[in-house]
């Protein structure tokens, strides 16, 4: 589902979420969005996700660091650097107005102390919604989600909302759901409660290896 809206504001926009419904836009050109309500719901589960014997090599490796909040702006431009993009200049101001409030976040990769990879999203209650990643070298954006995936379960989260299915989420352990179990999920999450800050961030990759559990 697909409808035409006026301009947003962070209010409505996290109304929009505790709806299951999301914003996006044609193009970075494009000053209108739509909102989205998939049929076929993608989701994370934060239990399952699956360390492969490469990534599991990259965090035992190291050469890199991981951050919560570090630079959300520059997260979510490197969402936005490439050649098609759903965040025009409104996605860009509203999601940067719910991290000051405190409602978005995310979680980067350095290397060589440059911004490499990163994912940012939405918290509601004890639901995460994934809204975009990137990588600029190869695998951040699954050390992103490894580390992310391991700090929303420390912290109580219940829900990793990653909106759509894709081969490269699917390799990692997300499932695609309908619709109706969305919802369902989506009500439990948002009745409980987690804090992305509490307990804080710990960005060893042991950790974070021995927390995920699902590897081959």
């Amino acid at each position: 589902m697909s409808d035409r809206q006026p301009p947003l504001d962070p209010d409505l926009l996290l109304q929009a979420y505790a709806a299951g419904i999301f914003p996006m836009a044609e193009s970075r050109h494009d000053p209108d969005l739509f909102w989205v309500d998939p049929r076929m719901r993608g989701v994370l589960p934060l239990s399952e996700f699956h360390v492969s014997r490469s990534l599991a090599r990259r965090l035992r490796r190291g050469a890199y660091s991981a951050t919560l909040d570090a630079d959300f702006a520059g997260t979510v431009d490197g969402c936005a650097d490439r050649e098609e993009t759903w965040i025009n200049g409104q996605i860009r101001s509203l999601y940067l107005e719910l991290h000051a409030r405190g409602h978005a976040h995310s979680l980067e990769i350095w290397q060589d102390d440059l911004l490499v990879g990163g994912v940012y999203g939405v918290t509601l209650g004890a639901a995460f919604f994934g809204e975009s990643m990137f990588s600029r070298r190869t695998d951040a954006s699954k050390l992103a989600l490894a580390h992310l995936t391991g700090h929303l379960r420390r912290c109580g989260f219940q829900l990793f909302d990653t909106q759509f299915q894709t081969e490269h989420l699917a390799s990692l352990g997300a499932q695609e759901i309908p619709r109706a179990e969305y919802r369902k999920r989506l009500a439990t999450a948002l009745e409980a409660e987690a804090d992305i800050n509490h307990p804080p961030f710990d960005p060893a990759p042991h950790w974070v290896m021995q927390r995920n559990t699902q590897m081959s």
